[in-house]
Order: C-alpha cells, then structure tokens, then sequence
C-alpha cells in the first residue's frame, strides 16, 4: 500500500468511523488480554487451583483449562450468533464483553484449592468456560460491526483494526504481567500477585462498555430490520440450506484451519520452543516475541488492504504457502540464532535411543493419569523434557534401553522396578555427566550466544504468515453470507477452526516430538494443515472481495 492510499483511506475514515473502529477493536483487544491470561499464567494458576494434584497433572489441569475454553468458543458462536441475527450486532457484543469481563474478574477472586478443595478448580473450569462461550460470540459480533459500516471497497482494510486486536491483547497480557512479576518478586507473584492482572480487567470492562454504550446499531441491520428482511430463525436458515451450509464447511474446513495453527503457530509455539527447547531466559524470550509483535502488527492493516484492491485469495493463499514451505527453515533458524552451541552439540554428538520396539509407547497423556514405566519411555521421556533432539532404533533385543550420547552409552532402567528411584537418581547422573562431556548446554542458553535482532526477524517473519492470512480469511467467511444470518453463520465456521485447529496446536506438536524425538517435527502439523488448506481452498473457495454485503 503506497503512502498516498493510506493518505487516501485516513482522508475517508470520518470522526465517526473512527469511533466506530477504535469501539469495536478496543473492546475485543480486552477480551483476547483476559482469554490470554490463563495461558500465560498456567503455572501460577495450576499452584492456586490444582495443588490437590500433583504438580506435572495440575499444570496439565490448567492447560486443559485453557482448552476448555476453546471448546465452548463454537457453542458461543451459535448461542450469540443467533442473538446477533434476531436482536442486533451491538446489543449482542455488549453482553459478550460483560460475560467475559466478569468472568475474568472472579478468577482474580476465586479462593486457592487449599481453602475450598475441589470447588476452586470447579469455578476455575466454569469461569474458563464462560470466557470461552463470550469471546465466541465477540469477535465474530465485532467483525460484523466494523464491516457493516466500512465502505465496500475498504472492508478487509477496516476489519483489520479489528483481527489485529489478538495481538495486541497478547501485548497487553504481557506488559501486565512482566512488570508486575520484576516488581514483586517471583515468590509474591505466585503467592497472590498473579490475581491482579485478572483483577484489573474490572477497569478495562468499565472502559469498553462506556465506549460501546455510545455506538448505534449497525447500519446494515437497522436497514434489514425496517425493510423487514431479518431471519425470524437464522440457526434454522443457516443450517438448513444447502448452500448455506456447504459455505461453513468449506470456512471451517478448507480456509480457516491454516490461518488457526499459522497464526498460533508464530504467538505461541514460538515462545514455547524458545523457553523449552532452546532454554532462553523466559523474559528475554518474552521480550523478543514483543517486539516481533510490535513490528509485524501494521501488517493486518497493509494486507487488509491488499486483499480489498486484489481479492483475499491470492493474499491468504500465498500466506499459506510461505508458511508451509518456510516454518520448519525458521524454527531451525532459530536454534541457530538462538542456542549455537546447543545444534553443534546436535551435529557432533547425536542422541540415540536404543530400544526394543515393543516397549516405545505413545506418550501422549492429557488427564495426567498414565504411567509410561518401559525402559524406552522412561529413557524417552528424560530426554524429552530436557528439550533434547533424539532418534529411536527399536531392535528385537528384549533388554532394557539405552540413551547413546556420542560414543556415551547410559543405560536405562524401568520405572516401576523395586529400586527405581535409585536407578532414576543413577541415569540422571550418568546422562547429565555425558551431556556435560559432549558439551550439551543443560542451563540457559548463554546470552552472548542470542543473536537477538535476527531472532527478531525470524519471529518477524512467522508473525507475518499470520497477518497474510487473518484479515483476508476472515472478511471472505463474512462476505459469504447474507446480513440476515451473516452473524450465525460467520461465527461457527470461524471459532470452531479456531477451537479444533488452533487450539490443539500445543497439545498435536508435543505429541509429535514426543513420538519422533525431532524438536522440528512438531512443525509437521501446521505445515500439513497449511499445504492442504492451500490445495482445498484453490479448488473449492471463491472470490468475494466485490461481493455486496447489503444483500439480505
């Protein structure tokens, strides 16, 4: 976009307009900033309200805590849709933002499990799922709203200010958060000092709703509703036709799936590979996303508008091919760049794992319940937490399995055997001493060693597949439909990519090394999606940047 068009946009956006976006977006920037904090704070959470457990199951609580409020985002979507449809957009998006505000504040208050015992993480889960149901019907309410008022030839432009309020209420969490934390200390801040982010959203929710109290209906809807044209049962309509419904599968199943992982892939994969693979300081990791975050956020905007002058599929389509042919290149890049003497070590001094194939298990355990006690998952599952790249050899040999670092071998033991807990505290040692020995870097990742403004640009660049692909992806799914059910049948296809896609990124990626041993390989699963979404959205989705969005 040359700097006379955005000359020329800024020229048409009236005092008005601007009131209308800025109500819109900043509204749905507090609600990512409270939907983001339960991912941000997991391990204060899981000490709070899962200190019944143990710690490993209680982190996985709250992650499934987490989840749960994706699950819920689709049901929200249908729920606030159909309202959306019979009521109206700005009604509507009120009660979402007052659901989630409130929802987020009584986190702040609920007591710790050490006071009210298995009641705390019940609330938790119920508060979570309130915050999941609200934001399903938010972002869809808000997109609506923008687009209901922008100029035809400046939709995906306009929503954009709305799509880019994800990542700024990620910025938001996070300069709430880090502060609070250096200020405090570390062991104030798990004590109580995790509550005041969620505490402080009361004020945030007081702004949004004054904000958004001033706004009209959309114009598109009071048109519909005077003309008469509204849908008297737009769940029924936009469910029940043909047409209709093969639009939400070809959203849900052929656009939208790459635009989930793609953009959760770069906000939050990212971070977790930096922290627990390449073991940089989680602040300094932090720090760095921020300010990728901060340079790529313009970008919404600039593809917004591409995609309004030559249609969203080119736009989202090459996103999903730069992606898919790019994502695994940067993660390595980032080993590179980030933990150098961590990939020489990988090169010089292989990890191997030795074992009999029957007794290698898919260790994927999300309720916290199994134990993987076989000497290949005992072995494993040290050199996985450790964020360690490995190969299997399964042999037919029934003896127990060996961790080869280099020409090191260790042996390993079974977890369930009489003397475990001494085999443990030995394989420990003897695998710590050869990891010293190869010179495996078993701290942080030295700080000389962090080429930070090329890690930056790596981050950059995954940020940047995410903002090709949201506003253009997006706007197309509202295009598709007419203003009667526009907001039902947008709403479902979009959270429920989001839920089942987006949301089991962490979960699909960390099954993935677990079973392969390849750090890179968890990248499989958003490439995947993106390579067939770009194949499936070629042949099934249609242009619809010049559709008429005052059609009934």
């Amino acid at each position: 976009m040359t700097t006379l068009d955005a000359v020329s946009i800024k020229q048409k956006i009236s005092a008005r307009d601007k009131q209308v976006i800025v109500a819109a977006s900043l509204g749905t920037v507090f609600e990512f900033y409270d939907f983001f904090l339960i991912g941000l704070l997991a391990s204060e959470i899981a000490k709070a309200f899962f200190s019944g457990v143990n710690p490993t199951a209680g982190f996985i609580f709250t992650l499934l805590g987490f989840a749960a409020g994706f699950m819920l985002r689709p049901f929200g979507a249908l729920v606030f849709g159909r309202l959306g449809d019979l009521v109206g957009r700005k009604y509507t998006f009120l009660i979402t933002i007052l659901l989630m505000g409130l929802s987020t504040f009584i986190i702040g208050l609920l007591p710790a499990y050490a006071t009210i015992g298995i009641t705390a993480p019940i609330l938790f889960i119920s508060m979570r799922m309130l915050q999941g149901l609200a934001l399903g019907g938010e972002f869809g309410g808000a997109m609506i709203y923008v687009a209901e008022h922008a100029p035809s030839g400046k939709r995906a432009a306009w929503t954009a200010y709305v799509i880019l309020t994800a990542a700024l209420g990620f910025l938001l969490a996070v300069a709430v958060i880090i502060p609070l934390r250096l200020a405090i200390g570390a062991d104030a801040f798990t004590n109580w000092g995790w509550r005041v982010p969620f505490l402080i959203s009361i004020a945030l929710l007081g702004v949004s709703l004054w904000i958004r109290l001033k706004l009209d209906e959309s114009p598109e809807f009071k048109r519909m509703k005077a003309e008469g044209k509204a849908s008297k049962a737009p769940l029924a309509e936009a469910f029940g036709n043909w047409n209709y419904v093969r639009s939400i599968i070809i959203g849900a199943l052929c656009i939208l799936p790459a635009q989930a992982v793609i953009w959760y892939t770069g906000q939050f994969y990212s971070l977790f590979f930096l922290t627990k693979v390449l073991r940089i300081e989680a602040l300094t990791a932090n720090t760095l996303l921020i300010v990728a975050t901060v340079i790529t956020v313009p970008l919404y905007v600039v593809f917004g508008s591409l995609s309004d002058r030559i249609g969203r599929k080119p736009v989202y389509l090459a996103g999903y091919l730069f992606a898919a042919v790019l994502t695994i290149p940067i993660f390595q890049g980032l080993t590179h760049f980030g933990n150098p003497a961590l990939e020489r070590a990988q090169q010089n001094h292989p990890i191997l794992v030795v074992a009999n194939g029957n007794d290698c298990s898919l260790q994927f355990n999300p309720l916290g319940t199994s134990k993987f006690t076989s000497s290949c998952d005992v072995v494993s599952d040290a050199l996985a937490k450790l964020g360690l790249n490995y190969s299997t050899v399964k042999t037919s040999d029934a003896g127990i399995a060996q961790a080869r670092v280099g020409d090191r071998v260790i042996i390993g033991y079974v977890g369930d055997a009489p003397d475990a807990a001494a085999q443990k505290a030995r394989f420990d040692k003897e695998l710590t001493s050869a990891l010293t020995e190869k010179l495996y870097p078993l701290g942080n990742a030295a700080a000389a060693d962090i080429n930070a403004p090329v890690i930056v640009l790596l981050l950059s660049l995954l940020l940047t597949f995410g903002a090709m692909t949201f506003a253009p992806t997006t706007t197309s799914l509202m295009e598709m439909f007419p203003s009667r059910i526009r907001y039902t049948a947008m709403s479902f296809p979009y959270h429920m990519s989001a839920a089942w896609f987006g949301g089991f990124l962490p979960a699909t990626a960390f099954t993935i090394v677990a079973a392969t041993g390849n750090i890179y390989s968890g990248m499989y699963y958003p490439v995947g999606i993106a390579i067939a979404c770009f194949v499936l959205s070629l042949i099934f989705a249609r242009e619809t940047y010049k559709v008429d969005l005052s059609r009934a």
